[in-house]
């Protein structure tokens, strides 16, 4: 099982907006996350836009690639674009990139 942790930036003015779009995700969505193997997902926000998304699966490429195919994931991505601070023309899914795990218990 792979444990997959990255970080994005949401812009500081959008933070409240996007914490409540995250209280009622669509649930096809979700089902499409769980579908393609993103197990035990969570997403953590602190006030200054600074977010750390956290998953276990057992392949990430695979369950990154099997969310691509996903229609509600393309509506999902474009939704959520506005909110997040990025240096290049990245949808969100496209700008995470796994930090280095270098400790765990």
């Amino acid at each position: 099982m792979q444990r997959i942790c990255f970080v994005l930036q949401v812009k500081p003015e959008k933070v409240e907006e996007y914490k409540a779009r995250h209280r009622c995700v669509w649930p096809e969505m979700q089902r499409a996350l769980r579908e393609t193997g993103w197990n035990n997902y969570s997403l953590f926000l602190r006030p200054d836009g600074l977010l750390v998304g956290y998953l276990e699966t057992e392949n990430f490429e695979r369950a990154r690639a099997g969310m691509l195919e996903r229609q509600v994931n393309a509506r999902w991505q474009q939704e959520m674009a506005e909110f997040f601070v990025q240096s290049r023309d990245l949808l969100p899914d496209q700008a995470m990139s796994p930090l280095e795990e270098v400790f765990h218990v």
